[in-house]
C-alpha cells in the first residue's frame, strides 16, 4: 500500500469585499493557497501569479528534491511579481501570501512551503496542530511575550504581514514531515484563521469524513461568522491505496 494525497479546494469571497484576491491549487502532489493584497487589481494579480508559478510543481517529485522544487517555484512568483510592477508601477506594492504543500512521489514524505499568514494545520489523530508560523506583526509581539495569543486574535493590526511575496528578497520557512495514513491537513487563507477558533477547526475536520462537505462547512462558519474577508479553504487527507 502507498500513501497518496487527495484533496478538496474552494473559495468564497466572503460577505463584505466587493471580489476575490485568493487563489488556490489543489492536485495530485500539490496544494496551495495564496492570498493577494495591494490594491482590488494587483491583489488579484499577484496571488494568480504564486498560484501559477507553483502549479508545474503538481509532478511526481523525489523526496530529496521536493524542498528545492518549492524553492524554485517561490522564485518564479517573485520574478514574476518584480516584472507585473516594472510593467505597471500603479501595481507597485503588490504582493502574496503563500502556504504549498508538495508531496513525494514514493508518499514517504512531504514539504511544506510558507511565506505570509495563511496556514497549514495538521489533524493527527484527532489532534489539531498549527504548522506554520504566521509572518505577522501580531504574531511577533506574541512572540516577544507582549501580547497572548488570545489578545492576537481580536488585535487591530493582526492582518499587518511582515513578509509576503512581492518580488524582493524574502525568506520563506520551508520543512518536510513524514506523513501517516489517516492525516487531514488543512490549508486556508486568513480569512477562515481569523473568524473560526481552531478547537472549531478541529471539530469540522473530524466530523466530516468527505472532504467536500469538510471544506463548504468550514466556508459557511467563516461566513457565519461575518465573512470580513476572502475565505479560501483546502482539505487534504493522506490515504493508502
Amino acid at each position: 500500500m502507498t500513501l497518496k494525497l487527495r484533496s478538496f479546494g474552494t473559495s468564497d469571497r466572503g460577505l463584505i469585499r466587493s471580489g476575490n484576491q485568493d487563489a488556490l491549487y489543489s492536485g495530485t502532489w500539490l496544494v496551495a493557497v495564496a492570498d493577494g493584497m495591494g490594491g482590488m487589481a494587483a491583489g488579484d494579480l499577484a496571488s494568480a501569479i504564486a498560484i501559477d508559478s507553483i502549479a508545474p510543481l503538481d509532478v511526481e517529485t523525489p523526496e530529496d528534491a521536493l524542498v528545492a522544487a518549492l524553492q524554485r517555484g517561490i522564485q518564479v512568483t517573485s520574478t514574476r511579481i518584480r516584472q507585473a510592477v516594472s510593467e505597471d508601477p500603479e501595481r507597485q506594492g503588490m504582493g502574496t501570501t503563500l502556504t504549498a504543500l508538495l508531496f513525494a512521489r514514493t508518499g514517504s514524505c512531504l514539504a511544506l512551503a510558507h511565506v505570509g499568514d495563511s496556514r497549514a494545520y495538521l489533524f493527527r489523530e484527532g489532534v489539531l496542530k498549527q504548522i506554520t508560523r504566521d509572518d505577522t506583526f501580531v504574531q511577533m509581539l506574541v512572540d516577544q511575550g507582549v501580547i497572548t495569543p488570545d489578545q492576537a486574535s481580536s488585535h487591530p493590526r493582526r492582518a499587518v504581514v511582515t513578509q509576503a511575496l512581492q518580488g524582493d528578497d524574502v525568506s520563506p520557512s520551508y520543512s518536510t514531515m513524514v506523513p501517516w495514513a489517516g492525516d487531514r491537513w488543512l490549508l486556508c487563507s486568513d480569512g477562515l484563521s481569523n473568524v473560526v477558533r481552531a478547537d472549531t477547526l478541529a471539530e469540522v475536520l473530524a466530523g466530516y469524513p468527505d472532504r467536500a462537505a469538510c471544506a463548504r462547512k468550514l466556508i459557511d462558519l467563516a461566513l457565519h461568522a461575518g465573512g470580513p474577508d476572502n475565505v479560501t479553504v483546502i482539505v487534504a487527507d493522506i490515504v493508502e491505496e
